[in-house]
């Protein structure tokens, strides 16, 4: 559900105004507000959690298939084949933003670090997190030192040329990649579906060579908060109050005042962009730990509830609630459905999220209630397994 706060806009307008608000589908106050929300506590945070709890859902079936007297590393590549190869029919098929195949491949590395002690693995999730913001701070430096160096007087012309370039990789108004997908996803299923198959080299590498270091480093501390008790709710509620207090204040603050520097200046192209790539990952990584404990705590007081259960169910389900939202979003707003891509503002977006929430509570509970998984869950888990598992749950 926290992911398609995020996704919804890719589906929705050019990716472009995924990332600034004015290149596309913003302007309004309401919607650079939604926007400023977002960045904050959204964007790269429910990645984040998707990320942690991949790493423990992966050390929780390994642990299970040893526990059974199967092959743990057996069991676990077979998962990751299929969910590559799950990831590439999602890509190609029905969204080009996949990040399936992406979770597969370093999902093979992340096996590697199941073993570890938990100080061994809390040493390589802070080198692996630290490492990414290296890498990424030294882009964006290096995207700043380009644009000066192309405006200074006695400018050579490949400086002046790189200087263009840098500008043209961050989005903003009026780029010719808005136009590119205006007219691509506004037109017909094979249109479509041949432009993913031209892009799919550079899009599917993307990820793993862009985020490789942080989801390998979140997946990591994953298993580390799994194992320490923190993601089953082992600890003490004032623990995870006291992370909860600490992620936001060493987190939120610093965001905030990210998104006014870029708001007060007009949403500069450049510095929307490495803010978005590099100068908010530090603050990310505190306010995902602080989501974390609130969710254990919100969780811990809430669980004899209904909407608790509702909640729990969708989440049980998230394979198929995933790729269903993909179904459904790019079927309103491509051509080949409702044809609304690129005509709804940024504001208007979130009643097709809150619909889309709805459809989620209302099916996956009553769903599960008869049937141990939810449809591609159980399609995954046969698949890896090499023989159909066991649907229907029996008569009560």
């Amino acid at each position: 559900m926290g992911i398609l706060l995020l996704n919804a806009f890719g589906m929705a307008m050019p990716d472009a105004g995924y990332i600034n608000p004015r290149a596309y589908g913003g302007g309004r106050p309401l919607d650079d507000a939604l926007w400023a929300v977002n960045f904050v506590l959204f964007e790269g945070k429910m990645r984040g959690l998707f990320s942690l709890l991949f790493g423990a859902s992966m050390a929780l079936v390994v642990d299970r298939a040893r526990a059974n007297g199967e092959d743990g590393a057996s069991v676990h590549y077979r998962r990751m084949f299929w969910l590559l190869l799950f990831g590439l029919a999602h890509h190609l098929l029905i969204w080009a933003n996949d990040i399936l195949f992406h979770y597969a491949v370093i999902g093979a590395v992340a096996f590697l670090f199941l073993r570890l002690s938990n100080r061994a693995l809390l040493r390589w999730a802070a080198g692996l997190l630290i490492g990414s913001c290296v890498v990424h701070a030294l882009m964006a430096a290096g995207m700043y030192l380009a644009a000066h160096a192309g405006t200074a007087p006695g400018a050579t012309a490949e400086q002046r040329q790189s200087k263009a370039g840098v500008l043209a990789a961050a989005p903003g108004p009026g780029g010719p990649d808005i136009a590119r997908d205006l007219a691509t996803y506004r037109s017909d299923y094979q249109t479509i579906v041949g432009k993913r198959l031209e892009d799919a080299p550079t899009n599917l590498l993307f990820f793993p060579g862009f985020m490789g270091l942080e989801t390998l480093g979140l997946m990591v501390l994953g298993v580390l908060l799994l194992r320490n008790g923190f993601l089953t709710g082992a600890w003490q509620s004032s623990a995870y109050r006291r992370a909860a207090r600490w992620g936001y204040l060493l987190g939120v603050p610093p965001s905030v005042a990210l998104a006014a520097w870029q708001w007060s200046n007009g949403f500069p192209r450049l510095d929307v962009f490495t803010s978005f790539i590099a100068w908010t990952e530090p603050f990310r990584y505190p306010i995902v730990l602080a989501h974390a404990a609130v969710a254990v705590l919100a969780f811990r007081r809430l669980s004899a509830t209904a909407l608790a259960a509702q909640v729990a169910a969708v989440g049980r389900a998230a394979f198929t609630n995933y790729l269903g939202t993909s179904l459904v979003m790019t079927t309103i707003f491509y051509g080949y459905g409702l044809g609304l891509y690129g005509r709804v503002g940024r504001a208007e977006v979130y009643l097709f999220i809150f619909g889309v929430w709805a459809l989620m509570l209302l099916w996956s509970k009553p769903w599960l209630d008869r049937f141990r998984y939810g449809p591609l869950e159980w399609l995954w888990r046969s698949l890896a397994r090499g023989s159909p598992q066991p649907m229907r749950r029996a008569p009560a």
